[in-house]
């Protein structure tokens, strides 16, 4: 078996390089509902929601159904928006405040695929109302007849947790488990690809600035994912019978000061990094952020990168080397900036 060589602080791991992982560790709940129709498996002839296919785990959740020959319709904010799918993707509103026309929407779905969520409070935007259009979302699958939710939400999202964005993820994954439907939730950790915001706009920043402000030490961890892995693991789930809950997490896992460096070292960058404190570190966050017209980072983000949420406690689910990738991609990578407000807002 070929074996994938991963140091971190000096301490080396040594994880399958195989995709045995995304069959072998995973957590099973018992199903919540006796109802025999939700044990039915998917088949490749079935009809599949996606939230935001046009989007950015969306689409690649999109293109891995389509390339595995489903019928996918997706349910956006954006149905308008621009997209490499053709007319392989029928677009539908959110519908969240039209329960009848969300309903209308799902009927003849045999699995959704939920990735509707929101980064931070802006304007009438907040994870408050993210949080009832979720829960709208799910009764309305429910009341379609859709037997199987596969949900997206975040590592290590505590009861009780002091980050409004993890602790609205622990909201709706009781919310999942609690609706009767056949369900799989997947915990990404940091998820990367070109499209990205936050490797991305790093690399960005690194491709402009001679100095590049790391907040606090920047020892803290994280565990990197590709977006490719995510959405394979997302489908695998999709496929399933049985109640999962299952982290989706990168081979590597590294130091923020570290992560930073290998992008530097592939944009061959020389950028002085600057360790402050991570209040003075999100003050200069806020003024790039106005000169970009967008939110680089919030301070809870900050305060969730130190709080080392974003690595899993459970073996790698994804198989894709954020090194190789770098390799693959960086002539690409950060050329232009993504914007969160453009995105979503």
């Amino acid at each position: 078996m070929k074996q994938l060589l991963h140091i971190s602080n000096l301490n080396l791991h040594i994880f399958p390089s195989n995709r045995s992982y995304l069959s072998t560790y995973y957590h099973v709940l018992p199903l919540q509902s006796s109802y025999n129709p939700y044990m039915e498996k998917t088949s490749k002839k079935d009809r599949i929601a996606v939230t935001g296919a046009f989007s950015y785990t969306g689409r690649y959740i999109t293109r891995a159904l389509l390339t595995q020959g489903y019928q996918v319709i997706t349910l956006t904010g954006h149905p308008n928006r621009p997209h490499p799918f053709g007319d392989q993707v029928q677009a539908f509103p959110y519908n969240f405040d039209q329960p009848k026309a969300l309903i209308a929407s799902l009927e003849g779905m045999s699995t959704l695929y939920n990735t509707y969520w929101v980064r931070f409070n802006r304007g009438e935007v907040s994870f408050q109302r993210a949080i009832a259009n979720t829960r709208s979302l799910i009764q309305a699958a429910r009341d379609a007849g859709v037997r199987r939710l596969v949900h997206i939400s975040v590592t290590n999202p505590p009861p009780n947790s002091r980050f409004p964005y993890f602790q609205g993820k622990y909201i709706l994954e009781q919310a999942v488990q609690d609706s009767g439907l056949s369900f799989a939730i997947i915990r990404p950790t940091l998820v990367y690809a070109l499209e990205d915001i936050l490797v991305n706009n790093i690399a960005y920043l690194l491709r402009r600035l001679p100095l590049f402000a790391i907040p606090g030490s920047g020892s803290y961890r994280l565990q990197p994912i590709y977006a490719g892995d995510l959405a394979e693991i997302a489908v695998q789930a999709g496929e399933a019978v049985e109640n999962l809950i299952w982290d989706a997490a990168g081979p590597d896992i590294y130091t923020y000061q570290q992560l930073a460096g290998l992008l530097s070292s592939a944009l061959r960058r020389k950028v002085l990094f600057i360790n402050l404190p991570p209040a003075l570190a999100y003050a200069i966050s806020r003024i790039l952020g106005a000169a970009l017209k967008d939110v680089l980072i919030t301070r809870h983000e900050i305060d969730g990168l130190m709080a080392e949420l974003l690595v899993s406690a459970q073996p790698p689910r994804g198989y894709t080397r954020f090194p190789a990738w770098l390799g693959d991609n960086a002539a690409s990578l950060g050329l232009r900036y993504v914007s969160e407000l453009e995105r979503h807002f």
